[in-house]
């Protein structure tokens, strides 16, 4: 079974963006720099992203995959469902 381990939704503003899902759900701030940031919820966490620098997605934790590997450890892959959602595949080291 795969584990969903993120969604990642595209914002405008990364910074204000992290303080509003900070100051109002209370989630744990993994990483945030100009581009992305990581948000830690009790079941899930959330990647927001800027257009120019990442896709919106879903992604699924996976035991192997072969792609590009991340300053965090992780590798990771992007794939499209029939619908032509971008889906990545994580693996994290």
């Amino acid at each position: 079974m795969k584990k969903i381990d993120h969604i990642a939704i595209q914002v405008n503003n990364i910074k204000e963006s992290v303080a509003w899902y900070h100051d109002n759900y209370d989630c744990t701030i993994l990483h945030s720099d100009d581009t992305w940031a990581f948000l830690q919820f009790d079941n899930i966490k959330l990647a927001l992203v800027t257009e120019d620098e990442h896709p919106y997605h879903i992604a699924f934790e996976v035991e192997e995959v072969v792609g590009k590997k991340h300053r965090d450890g992780s590798v990771s892959k992007y794939i499209e469902d029939p619908n032509g959602n971008k889906i990545e595949l994580i693996k994290y080291e």
